[in-house]
């Protein structure tokens, strides 16, 4: 059997595991079955807290709901702090490895903060043929690789049609990308909405598309930060950052992480 916690960070869902022991060993199929909204626990990823090999106090393992592994997920990491500090009991600021490098936390009551690993390949009013149409879309790694889509309207976009032709585009192969259509509501405030990759749909939220997404806001825009974003699900995230010219440093993410079941299944 095996022991669970469900965790929500501003609506996007994640299974916590505690496998500091080292003897959970899931594949593809299974993190799958555990995904599934209708035969399993349902989430749009797992997470797997660990012994770190080196300089953190924990490390995470994040999995889609395909089964494939990711290098960072931004809500989740929030959930994962609280999770760690939970079952470990852990006070104060933490820090964790993850592929997209070191990522350290700081809890205040079911907010947490992040300061979230530099953002790399910054790249700005690229053309992409869609089809017939062509498309100017922005591009940023903000811990995995995120295409930012301005729009006037989210509530207009047909976010699985269009964000999965982006997804899929031969530009971001081989790993594809995550898209997002952002909607400037104020002078430092969007909305968003994130198709994400390895859920193969839009998501209420995804952290590390929030940051991508302000982070494009602030170059377009000239924002100086921070930038508040709506979610999908509707909560408020806030990303702090320091930019010098179009480089960006010290990015925080701040949002919520709630837990809200625990239990045993058998995989």
């Amino acid at each position: 059997m095996l022991r669970f916690t469900k965790m929500d960070g501003a609506g996007n869902d994640f299974i916590l595991i505690d496998n500091r022991a080292g003897d959970i060993h899931l594949n593809g199929s299974q993190i799958a079955r555990l995904c599934d909204r209708h035969r399993g626990i349902g989430a749009d990823g797992i997470l797997l807290l660990e012994n770190p090999s080196d300089h953190a106090d924990f490390r995470m393992r994040y999995f889609n709901a395909d089964g494939g592994e990711a290098e960072m997920c931004g809500n989740g990491a929030r959930c994962f702090a609280r999770f760690a500090n939970k079952v470990a009991g852990t006070e104060g600021k933490i820090s964790f490895e993850t592929p997209a490098g070191v990522i350290s936390a700081e809890l205040a009551g079911d907010l947490v903060t992040l300061q979230m690993t530099e953002p790399t390949d910054l790249q700005l009013s690229v053309p992409l043929q869609i089809g017939a149409e062509k498309k100017i879309v922005h591009f940023i790694n903000s811990g995995v690789p995120h295409v930012v889509v301005p729009v006037a309207r989210v509530g207009n976009v047909d976010v699985s049609r269009e964000g999965s032709a982006l997804r899929h585009h031969k530009a971001f192969l081989p790993k594809g990308a995550n898209v997002n259509f952002i909607e400037k509501r104020g002078a430092d405030k969007i909305a968003v909405r994130t198709y994400e990759r390895g859920v193969e749909d839009e998501t209420l939220a995804c952290g590390t598309g929030v940051v991508a997404s302000a982070l494009i806001f602030a170059a377009t825009e000239n924002v100086k930060g921070p930038v508040a974003v709506i979610a999908r699900g509707g909560d408020e995230l806030r990303v702090g950052f320091e930019k010098i010219d179009k480089q960006f440093r010290s990015v925080t993410l701040t949002g919520p992480a709630e837990f809200v079941f625990e239990g045993t299944i058998e995989t």
